[in-house]
């Protein structure tokens, strides 16, 4: 279970940057650090030959699945809902690619929601996922690092969806998780993983 309310108040502190006095306008800690820091350093460390070829975080992708939302569309609303406040983004409703008739699930009905992030709306929400909703999750000891899918792309689950503090707590009708995918220009996972560390992704250690 999350651990209430411990998000609120008081900025987060990633690089040496209080979230809480960032410029709205500016560019985000992460995206920042990354121009600043860490470009440089995935170039030292591989060695590329043109910038070009530094990996980068490309997009973020939400998936939160409503499985029972073929018993109850009422809680599709719902999670659609609690996505657009998590991510600042309309979803985008997910359906099903058949039939199943064990589950009652016909083709082309609901049975999820997806937000794709990108730019600095992506940035935005990598700095609220690493600073504030991560280091909610009660009893947290890190990420696995071997969540990559060979493509330098990482994606992990969230069991609970009220780590995000723009979720009501006592307003929830349902706790639900969500996948969510780090998309890179990395080749490979090796430099997906250094690209992640260098960001300060809370891998397991």
């Amino acid at each position: 279970m999350a651990k209430k309310n411990d998000a609120e108040g008081g900025g987060k502190k990633k690089g040496g940057v209080d979230i809480g006095t960032i410029d709205p306008g500016a560019p985000s800690p992460s995206q920042a650090y990354y121009k600043d820091k860490v470009a440089s350093q995935l170039a030292d460390r591989f060695q590329y030959k043109s910038p070009m070829q530094i990996p980068k975080l490309l997009k973020i992708v939400v998936n939160m699945g409503v499985g029972d939302a073929v018993a109850n569309s009422k809680l599709l609303d719902s999670a659609v809902d609690e996505l657009a406040l998590i991510t600042g983004q309309k979803p985008s409703i997910r359906r099903a690619k058949k039939s199943i008739a064990t589950f009652k699930l016909r083709e082309g009905q609901p049975i999820g929601a997806k937000v794709t992030l990108r730019g600095a709306r992506m940035w935005e929400f990598f700095d609220r996922l690493t600073m504030v909703a991560i280091p909610r999750i009660r009893d947290f000891r890190g990420l696995p690092s071997r969540s990559f899918d060979g493509r330098g792309n990482y994606t992990f689950g969230l069991k609970e969806q009220v780590v995000f503090p723009e979720i009501d707590y006592d307003k929830v009708e349902k706790v639900r998780g969500m996948d969510i995918t780090l998309v890179t220009s990395a080749p490979t996972d090796e430099e997906g993983l250094e690209l992640l560390k260098a960001l300060n992704w809370p891998f397991r250690k």
